[in-house]
């Protein structure tokens, strides 16, 4: 499937496809573009849209767009609905200080863009992190049962 999101990935627009790959379709193929091209492109490829406003994969009821995926298919693994909590702080900056990790996690995001200013690049570099992160989180999961 083909998903579309805005271009110049941060938190929510690397944590969505790391989820979307790792979870819900491992053959994805990403679209970056400018907000105002979604709508557009997404009825002429057919693909997803996410983390954009309007859209159902977005922001909405105070979840961040990684959270809405999550809703919207279902998963309830553990150490993802931890790894969840983290991407949220990061990516709502009025939440940042909620999760101790949050601000870490957003600085990383920061220094990959300034490393990596081209999307399909730094989603590549930050798929590390995030696999990562998720073994860390299913660990802090299984140590506070």
């Amino acid at each position: 499937m083909k998903w579309v999101t805005r271009s110049h990935v941060h938190v929510d627009r690397v944590a969505c496809p790391w989820l979307i790959t790792r979870f819900i379709d491992n053959n994805a193929e990403f679209l970056f573009v400018p907000a105002s091209q979604i709508e557009q492109v997404a009825k002429e490829t057919g693909a997803i849209p996410f983390d954009a406003p309007g859209v159902e994969l977005g922001h909405h009821e105070g979840r961040c767009s990684f959270e809405s995926i999550i809703l919207k298919y279902g998963l309830k693994e553990p150490g993802l609905l931890r790894l969840a909590k983290i991407v949220h702080g990061a990516d709502v900056s009025e939440d940042i200080d909620k999760e101790p990790l949050a601000r870490g996690l957003e600085a990383i995001a920061s220094g990959f863009s300034l490393r990596f200013p081209e999307d399909e690049e730094n989603l590549a570099h930050q798929f590390d992190v995030y696999d990562a992160l998720y073994a860390w989180c299913r660990l802090d999961v299984a140590r506070n049962k």
